[in-house]
């Protein structure tokens, strides 16, 4: 069982009918018991970084989300649920995220050309600055998923598994461990982005280290 964070933000059916496509038994949740007895977590998030901590933090579900990553349950974030995972975001002030991560959540328009579009929106190719981690093992380097972000991770070249290229090279994915994220949506990325849930899916112990 697969357990989809609902803590009222997040793209909950898409993500519900991309792991139904997959075969991947899923509940949406807000039961920390449920989240808990669950084999891999998924936490999803839309809109403002600091709106979403709250949201985390005034459920309790913050402190569920700490213990079951410490105890190694696979843990993936997925657009803003990317960005709690890092220790802070500077949008629009400063705001503490989960700390699993090292690193800092930035303002997009602060690297990319100054003519470029903000938001990110759309599609755009992964590329791989290391070997290619077991969550992209079914794609290639070049396959394309689809993006809505403002802000990106930055400062955490340690735990980035993949980049896209805005003008300026901006973390796609990054993960330490059993923690990993993905700033842009897989359940709207077709068939690469199924991919890569059923590859989170299937990933054991040697491909979380």
């Amino acid at each position: 069982m697969i357990a989809i964070v609902d803590y009222g933000v997040g793209n909950l059916y898409s993500l519900e009918c991309s792991f139904a496509a997959i075969g991947a038994e899923v509940c949406v949740t807000a039961d920390p018991a449920e989240i808990r007895a669950a084999e891999r977590i998924i936490l999803p998030g839309v809109g403002a970084f600091e709106d979403a901590a709250a949201k985390l933090r005034a459920s309790g579900l913050d402190r569920v989300l700490l213990a079951e990553a410490a105890a190694g349950k696979p843990l993936l974030g997925i657009c803003l649920g990317m960005q709690l995972l890092f220790e802070k975001s500077y949008e629009f002030g400063e705001h503490e995220g989960l700390g699993l991560l090292p690193g800092v959540i930035r303002p997009i328009a602060d690297v990319v050309p100054k003519d470029a579009k903000i938001p990110h929106m759309g599609w755009n190719s992964l590329e791989f600055p290391g070997e290619k981690h077991p969550l992209f093992r079914y794609i290639n380097e070049g396959d394309c998923v689809y993006f809505v972000h403002s802000y990106y991770a930055a400062d955490c070249a340690a735990v980035t598994l993949a980049v896209t290229d805005y003008g300026a090279p901006l973390t796609a994915a990054a993960g330490r461990g059993n923690v990993l994220g993905c700033q842009f949506h897989p359940e709207k990325s077709g068939d690469v982005g199924l991919a890569i849930l059923r590859a989170f899916c299937e990933m054991k112990a040697g491909d979380l280290c």
